[in-house]
């Protein structure tokens, strides 16, 4: 992982995200891009400068976030984007490419309805780069059970499995697989990707209303450090295709959770 995305919103807590990302990366020497978006519409004000001034806002606030955080022996770079959250990141990684994004869900707070808020959603929904949610004030330890869960086994690209390769591999790390049998499953579902199950080490089959419930039913019992989910219109994060924000009655994790890349619908 070469470059890795952090967004940064208007939480306080921003930098407890971007120290653990620095933490992240420092395993694989990765670098850290960290991003603000703003929009200034051409109508916005007489001021020929505005744009200007508030590039010039947004970086110092970049860097005082940047300063809170051990940097360890990474390379954090600011970058800045006039424009909407999704293009902003699609065309900071069409230019440097981004192996990874890393943000934290809204709240952890049980009373806060949303997990992802309009911007983190935004982001896991209508990008195709793997990202990883960090609940908020978590700090980063290697993941030695990752529990990967799925509704069909058939990937579209086997490099799709990169990051969790590369995680696995990093840390020695136990990939448990949980194929949850949603209605209508086919039998084409049921046949499991070869280079997901060369990096496994168990297999599970539950049935199931949806993949989330079914993440439900075995999550206690497996004790994952880190979940691994497929971004696709039709699984996991189903609903996510429908309107920017997610629930936490749709979906909710107490440890990170690995959002791979779209799979064959």
């Amino acid at each position: 992982m070469k470059n890795i995305l952090v967004p940064i919103g208007t939480s306080p807590d921003s930098h407890e995200t971007l120290q653990y990302a620095v933490d992240f990366a420092t395993q694989f020497s990765s670098e850290i891009y960290v991003m603000e978006v703003f929009s200034v519409s051409a109508n916005a004000g007489t001021l020929s400068n505005v744009s200007g001034k508030i590039t010039e806002n947004s970086i110092e606030r970049l860097k005082e976030i940047i300063e809170k955080v051990d940097a360890k022996d990474i390379v954090i770079k600011i970058a800045t984007y006039n424009g909407g959250i999704v293009s902003g990141v699609k065309d900071i990684d069409k230019e440097l490419g981004i192996d990874l994004i890393i943000i934290s869900p809204k709240s952890n707070d049980i009373k806060e309805g949303l997990f992802l808020g309009n911007t983190s959603g935004k982001i896991v929904k209508q990008t195709n780069i793997p990202s990883l949610i960090v609940p908020k004030g978590s700090v980063f330890a290697p993941y030695k059970t990752i529990l990967t869960a799925f509704k069909s086994g058939v990937l579209k690209r086997n490099r799709i499995l990169i990051p969790l390769i590369q995680i696995k591999k990093k840390f020695s790390s136990v990939v448990n697989l949980l194929l949850v049998k949603t209605p209508g499953y086919t039998d084409a579902d049921l046949k499991i990707n070869t280079a997901l199950m060369d990096i496994s080490s168990q297999l599970t089959l539950t049935e199931n209303a949806t993949t989330y419930l079914g993440v439900l039913e075995h999550f206690q019992a497996q004790h994952p450090d880190l979940l691994c989910v497929f971004r696709r219109r039709r699984g996991f994060f189903k609903t996510l295709w429908e309107k920017n924000t997610i629930s936490k009655e749709e979906f909710y994790s107490p440890v990170p959770v690995l959002v791979l890349s779209v799979k064959k619908d």
